[in-house]
């Protein structure tokens, strides 16, 4: 059964409520044996001042002989005596000793006898054993008192010693589950906190639990990577959309690009069936490798364009940036001359590889060109340079000479549905998705712009190393 943080409570206040019982009955037990150890002590000071009330009429009678008054009284002094020592006797052979308590009782019997039989004056002989005695018992009846005090002055201290060490251990004990569930609790919060928000920033990943303890933090991290996960897929439809409508954007460029190579055929067809008889081998041969050739060019732009188009599973491979420009300048080439642009590009060829996906590298670099060309309605210039960085990443600069950007929208540029672009000419989703994509690639990606200077979007990329072999995303 999963223990949630619901359950922890209920079992922490189940265990305080036993706990505040047990130490209830073991305070009311304590209570009641100190009760009864008072009593007792009740009991140790009447048999005291008995044997003081017998010591009294002992000095009467040793001053004025046996009156029948005093003889009355002093028996039955005697006899409470007798009583209490019997009836006390467990109780004072527990505190004193069973030897001490039958010398005490001894002595006892030896002062009534002494005491109780006379009828005339005392001999001086019996007066000394008599005195002797009663002395030795009131010291007894007071050693008594005082060694029952002891104990019940420990009892006390022992009862507010086990309530205080009990107190403090089940405070300590419930400060030390508190303090490790706390840190246990704050710890994987903060996963889910860092984790989410990295969300706006294009980083879709799970949480990973070490050992994931099936409470509410468990299922609301279950329920974060769930969302992660549908957030990942929603991005990558994201992208196959912007993939569909940048080829809306680029229709023309790309229509351009199919029918020159098609119109060449059509021309050269042409000339080959209205000249055939009088063309010679060579000549029908050259005619034929052009159509060949012509038909290639027209079959590279289909493939470029449906291998840029399709949703496959996005898979990291080993990839030169050269390849990665070269493909979206196969979309782009015609819309840069209709608009007017001029573009160079500076990659050397021994630039090391990048892992990555090349058609959603491409995406990037059309919603580059795309937001370049509407930032140039009267043409302009494009830049695309490559390098290597002192800590070994790829840093790509694209650079136009449009219109730039305000110094208060640079924080926002790559945030969802921000753009400055007025209602029905874009939804803002381009920057983000470059966003996205180059942190998916483990990349970085900034601008530089100042109003009416253009702007600079530079990428850096981890170049692959020899251990990286295709995955999938």
């Amino acid at each position: 059964m999963p223990v949630t943080i619901r359950t922890k409570i209920i079992l922490g206040f189940v265990a305080s409520l036993i706990f505040v019982s047990v130490l209830s009955m073991a305070f009311g037990l304590n209570i009641m044996t100190l009760k009864n150890k008072m009593v007792v002590l009740d009991q140790f000071h009447g048999l005291l001042d008995n044997i003081l009330e017998i010591r009294r009429y002992e000095k009467n009678t040793i001053l004025y002989g046996y009156q029948d008054k005093i003889v009355v009284e002093l028996q039955d002094y005697l006899h409470r005596t007798q009583s209490d020592i019997t009836s006390l006797s467990d109780s004072i052979s527990m505190v004193a000793g069973i030897d001490r308590y039958n010398d005490f009782k001894k002595k006892f019997e030896t002062y009534k006898a002494l005491i109780g039989t006379g009828k005339n004056r005392l001999d001086t002989a019996k007066v000394a054993q008599i005195r002797s005695l009663g002395s030795d018992m009131v010291a007894f009846c007071e050693g008594l008192l005082v060694k029952k005090r002891e104990r019940i002055n420990r009892s006390l201290e022992y009862m507010v010693s086990f309530s205080i060490i009990a107190v403090g251990g089940f405070i300590f004990c419930v400060a030390g589950l508190f303090l490790f569930e706390a840190k246990s609790l704050l710890k994987r919060l903060k996963q889910v906190t860092l984790a989410t928000k990295s969300i706006p920033k294009g980083q879709f990943k799970t949480i990973m639990e070490e050992a994931p303890k099936h409470d509410e933090i468990s299922q609301l991290i279950a329920g974060f990577n769930q969302m992660v996960r549908e957030l990942d897929e929603k991005q990558e439809q994201l992208v196959q959309s912007r993939k569909l409508a940048s080829i809306g954007t680029f229709t023309s460029g790309i229509a351009h690009e199919i029918n020159n190579p098609l119109n060449n055929i059509s021309l050269t067809a042409d000339g080959l069936l209205e000249g055939f008889e009088d063309l010679s081998g060579t000549e029908t041969r050259e005619m034929i490798h052009d159509i060949i050739t012509q038909t290639s060019r027209a079959s590279g732009v289909v493939k470029n364009l449906l291998d840029f188009s399709r949703s496959d599973q996005t898979v990291m491979s080993r990839i030169s940036v050269s390849d990665v420009i070269s493909g979206t300048l196969g979309l782009v080439r015609n819309q840069l001359m209709v608009n007017r642009i001029r573009l160079t590009t500076d990659i050397p060829e021994t630039l090391p590889a990048i892992r990555g996906n090349l058609h959603n590298l491409e995406q990037v670099f059309i919603n580059l060109f795309s937001n370049a060309m509407a930032a140039m309605p009267a043409g302009g210039d494009i830049s695309i340079t490559a390098d290597v960085q002192e800590d070994g990443r790829i840093r790509i600069r694209f650079k136009d000479s449009g219109q730039g950007i305000a110094p208060e929208n640079l924080a926002q540029i790559f945030d969802p549905f921000f753009t400055t672009k007025s209602v029905g000419r874009g939804t803002g989703l381009g920057l983000s998705i470059v966003y996205g994509i180059i942190k998916k690639h483990d990349g970085h990606v900034a601008v530089e712009s100042d109003k009416g200077q253009g702007a600079c979007f530079i990428i850096l990329l981890p170049a692959v190393t020899d251990d990286q072999e295709n995955v999938s995303i």
